[in-house]
């Protein structure tokens, strides 16, 4: 549960840096079985909506993760 915690301040601090570069055009949700089942599902929504990044900014759970990212242009 602290990792967690730890993980969502981190992306949320990036986020605010990273921010200031790029114009934020969303967010996407998604989940998954594993961290990186999650990255690529935001990787293919990324990739439809036209984004050219994203930055995770919350991932949880036990046996089935769910995760937010934003979407920059």
């Amino acid at each position: 549960m602290k990792t967690i915690k730890t993980l969502v301040v981190a992306a949320a601090l990036a986020t605010v840096s990273f921010g200031s570069f790029a114009a934020e055009i969303g967010t996407v949700t998604a989940t998954g079985n594993t961290l990186d089942g999650l990255e690529s599902t935001f990787a293919a929504k990324a990739a439809a909506a036209g984004a050219s990044s994203y930055n995770t900014v919350a991932a949880g759970g036990e046996n089935h993760l769910h995760g937010t990212a934003i979407l920059y242009k």
